[in-house]
Formats: C-alpha cells, sequence, structure tokens
C-alpha cells in the first residue's frame, strides 16, 4: 500500500508547457547574431539543463565559445525575461490534479531548473492559487537537478520521508535527481521527453495524463 503525502512536480514539460515561449525566444537571439534556427520540436531535446546548456546546445558546434555563449545566454536572459507568458499554458488536466490533490492535503512543491527569477515569475501568474510549500528554480552556487541537493531542500522544509515523496518530471534528470534524493520517480509523458529516455533513468511509472497520478493517492 502507498503511502505517499506529497508530490515535487517538474515544471516545464510537465506542469507547463512553455516550448513555445522558449523555443521562439532563443531563434530570436539565434537570428539577431546570425546563426541558423531550430524547429520547436527540436528545442524538446536541449530544455531542460538551465538556460546555459540550452544556449551552447543550439549554437553551431564551431560558435560555441565562451564569449559567444555569453552573448547569448544576456540575451536569451533579456527576450525570455520579457516574453515567457505569451504562449505558455498548464497542461490539459493539470488545474484539475491540483485541485484534487489539495483537497487530498497533498503537500506540493516545484523543482525546476529554470532560473529561479523566471521560475517564481511563471509561479506566480500560473500556479500561485494552489498551495505549494516550495517553488525552486536554479539558483546560483547550488547544483541543478539531477543533483539531489535542492530535493533535499524540499524534504527538509515538508518534513515527510523521502519514501513518501512523488517526483513527477518529464525527462531522465527528474528521474535521475527522484532516485537519488530516494524519492518515487513518475515520468510525465505529456512532455518534452519519451518513455524510453524515462525508463532509462529508473522510472517507476509513466502516466499518459495528469489525472492517472492520483491512482497513487
Amino acid at each position: 500500500m502507498n503511502n505517499f503525502k506529497a508530490v515535487v512536480f517538474d515544471l516545464d514539460g510537465t506542469l507547463l508547457n512553455t516550448i513555445d515561449d522558449l523555443g521562439n525566444s532563443m531563434n530570436s537571439v539565434l537570428d539577431s547574431m546570425g546563426f541558423p534556427l531550430h524547429t520547436i520540436p527540436e528545442y524538446k531535446y536541449v530544455i531542460g539543463k538551465g538556460l546555459r546548456n540550452l544556449v551552447t546546445n543550439v549554437l553551431p558546434p564551431e560558435s560555441r565559445d565562451e564569449k559567444t555563449i555569453e552573448q547569448c545566454l544576456d540575451k536569451m536572459f533579456q527576450e525570455y525575461g520579457s516574453r515567457w507568458g505569451e504562449k505558455t499554458l498548464p497542461y490539459p488536466g493539470i488545474p484539475e490534479l491540483l485541485d484534487k490533490l489539495a483537497e487530498k492535503r497533498i503537500r506540493l512543491a516545484i523543482l525546476s531548473n529554470k532560473a529561479h527569477h523566471i521560475t517564481m515569475l511563471v509561479f506566480e501568474k500560473y500556479l500561485s492559487r494552489w498551495p505549494f510549500d516550495a517553488v525552486f528554480g536554479e539558483r546560483p552556487g547550488i547544483p541543478r537537478k539531477p543533483d539531489p541537493s535542492v530535493a533535499f531542500e524540499i524534504i527538509d522544509i515538508l518534513k515527510i520521508p523521502a519514501e513518501n515523496i512523488v517526483y513527477l518530471g518529464d525527462s531522465g534528470s527528474d528521474m535521475e535527481t527522484a532516485i537519488k534524493a530516494g524519492m518515487y520517480p513518475v515520468g510525465a509523458l505529456w512532455g518534452f521527453r519519451n518513455a524510453e529516455e524515462l525508463m532509462e533513468y529508473g522510472a517507476k511509472v509513466m502516466i499518459q495524463t495528469p489525472d492517472e497520478l492520483l491512482k497513487l493517492f
């Protein structure tokens, strides 16, 4: 019998579909620098490990010097910082899932590799009406996922044993984070990655729609 009392959610690709705003912002930066653009579906495979990683991976290999990366990163912070809410929305079924979890008094938290200040802006617009106990994006000097440091920080805040916490995410990095922290890894198949990646990194369960998560409670 499961005795789960909390859910830690990834943000991009799990709670919110942010792919268009991220991809369009990055393409604007690339275009301004004279670099080739990428399709929106291609961005699904380079999002999730922070903006520096995104910028590095979409630049042509011969242009990945530190100066160019920094220049594009600065532009991306400005571009995405001004248009993060143009097309972003919660995935279908997410508001209903959060309503039902809140009704059951299941504790809620968010752990993202998106820059913390943007994570908080996005959270305030789309998710702040639900009772999340902790919301963390990437902060300077603190390792990002799949390092479990912030997952442990969330465990301390919730004061719930790790084995009683579900981690829902859409990437291998999320599953790896969950396992390292001792949480129960659940893969979201509506997100940016595929079932093969989630299985490879240790998903215990994979769900097609948000409401399927309720079967664990």
